[in-house]
Formats: C-alpha cells, sequence, structure tokens
C-alpha cells in the first residue's frame, strides 16, 4: 500500500514510517523541513514538500495515496484554537481528496480536538474507512520531547520530584512503537467510523513516575498540595493531579481485540528505569 503520512519526520511518525516500511508498504511522508526531508530519505520513504496550511499539497498527497496516516500538527499552545483550526481544515481537505474511494483515512485526536474528530468519522458514511485513534499524553520512548521530559526538568530546576496529594492519580501510557504498529493495523484492517484508544498501560500512579525520576536524579520525592501544583508544576499543574482514565474514558480492551493489538514494549517505569531520559 502507498502510505501518505503527514508529520512523518516527528517523534511518532518517525516510528509509524519504520513499522510500515518493515510490514512492506510504501511510505511518502510529509514534510516542510530540510531536515526531515533528510531523516525520510534515509528511512526509504519519499518526500512530500508541504505544510498543514498548504492545503493543495495536502490534496494532492491524499489523492495519490492509498492509505492516510494524519499525525502532523502545530504544538502552539500560544494559540491552541488557532492549532486546531488548522488541524480540522487539515482534515476537510484531505478527506475531500478521498471522499468515495473505499480508502483508510487514520487520524490521531488532540485536546480540544473534537471538531476534527467529528469530521474524520462523519467521512466513513462518505465512503472512506476512516478512524481516530486516542492516545495517552505520554507516550513515551526515545527522542520523547513530551511531558516526561518536562516533569524531569521540573525536578532538576526545583531540586524535588514532586506528586500531588497521595499521588494516586494515574496516567495512561504507551511506547511509541506499540503506537505506531497500533497505527499500522488500523490502516490495513480497522472498520469505517472506529475509534480507537492506544493504551499500553490504563493507568500509571502518578506518585510511581515521581518516585522513578527522583530515584535517577538523586532527588528528594516530595508531596504538594493542588495549591502548590501550579507553582511547582507550572502550565502542567492541572494535568499533573488529573486522574486522566477518570475523566478521559476509553479502555483499550476493544481495540485490542478488534486489531489483534498486543503492546509488547517496556511500560513507562521501565523506561524511565532503562535511563535514557537522563542521560543528557
Amino acid at each position: 500500500m502507498r502510505v501518505f503520512v503527514t508529520g512523518a519526520a516527528g517523534y511518532i511518525g518517525s516510528a509509524v514510517v519504520r513499522e510500515l516500511m518493515e510490514a512492506g508498504h510504501q511510505v511518502v511522508g510529509l514534510t516542510h523541513s530540510d531536515n526531515g526531508a533528510a531523516a525520510l530519505k534515509k528511512a526509504g520513504a519519499q518526500v512530500h514538500r508541504g505544510h498543514l496550511d498548504d492545503l493543495d499539497s495536502l490534496r494532492s498527497g491524499a489523492a495519490t495515496a492509498d492509505g492516510i496516516i494524519h499525525l502532523a500538527f502545530k504544538h502552539d499552545f500560544s494559540d491552541f484554537a488557532a492549532s486546531l483550526a488548522s488541524d480540522l481544515r487539515a482534515v476537510e481537505a484531505m478527506g475531500a481528496a478521498v471522499e468515495g474511494s473505499g480508502k483508510p483515512f487514520i487520524t490521531t485526536a488532540h485536546a480540544n480536538g473534537e471538531a476534527s474528530d467529528n469530521a474524520v468519522i462523519a467521512l466513513a458514511k462518505r465512503g472512506v474507512r476512516s478512524s481516530v485513534i486516542f492516545l495517552p499524553p505520554t507516550v513515551h520512548g526515545e527522542g520523547d520531547k513530551g511531558f516526561l521530559p518536562i516533569l524531569i526538568q521540573i525536578a532538576r530546576t526545583t531540586g524535588v520530584s514532586a506528586y500531588i496529594g497521595d499521588g494516586s492519580n494515574r496516567w495512561p501510557a504507551v511506547h511509541r512503537l506499540d503506537a505506531a504498529h497500533l497505527f499500522r493495523l488500523a490502516l490495513e484492517n480497522v472498520p469505517a467510523g472506529t475509534l480507537l484508544y492506544g493504551r499500553a498501560e490504563e493507568g500509571v500512579p502518578f506518585r510511581d513516575i515521581a518516585n522513578a525520576i527522583g530515584k535517577h536524579l538523586n532527588l528528594p520525592v516530595v508531596s504538594v498540595t493542588r495549591e502548590e501544583a501550579q507553582t511547582h508544576f507550572g502550565f502542567l499543574g492541572t494535568l499533573a493531579a488529573l486522574d486522566i482514565p477518570s475523566v478521559l474514558p476509553g479502555a483499550s480492551e476493544q481495540t485490542r481485540k478488534l486489531l489483534n493489538w498486543s503492546p509488547v514494549q517496556p511500560g513507562l517505569i521501565t523506561d524511565l528505569d532503562s535511563g535514557h531520559y537522563f542521560s543528557d
């Protein structure tokens, strides 16, 4: 299958590209940078120049492919509404390009991105084998630039590794390679209009994450109150206090059964204990 992948040179995208190519698919990766193009060529993928606001480029990439995996997103937290609007336009452009084709169109969900998710699922009634994958906030592995490195940097800066209250609130997690495998299975097999949940671990206690960080940085592990959390964690204060499975339901059991998805990579704490998060 010839697969058009947006965000192909990114943290998750690069793993998806490798997963697809190892399974015998041909990959055409969207990138706007020379570094991204070089990485895609090195991986053996074809390069498609463009970006999320270049709708003509997105349409042409989608129209000439046998399937689409949409991973690119503008992570601009200073104007997140604009990022969501850009994503919706991109989804609509690519969706229109494959309407009536029966091609798979797999996307990933984003916080407050219901408009894009609904647009993708609506394509199922317009002849597209569309699906949305909900990944947990913690997609861990080598090269991670997400929440875990931020928590580690906060601990280094403050001199303590903290959790909130008794730290029993949970964060779901998945390794990036298990996530990449899920995207490939969805591309090949998922029924139209399906919501998928890519959680290898349904909930890791935040206290366990703090303990692992403290151990590797040789720092004390302390409890902070919810009032202190905003000062200690900054913009992550609210997220660090959440019991995410309670507020974002969607267990992965159905996804595992539907696609025979069986995560095999190390869990979150094991991955932290491997040391690569602390190597710099």
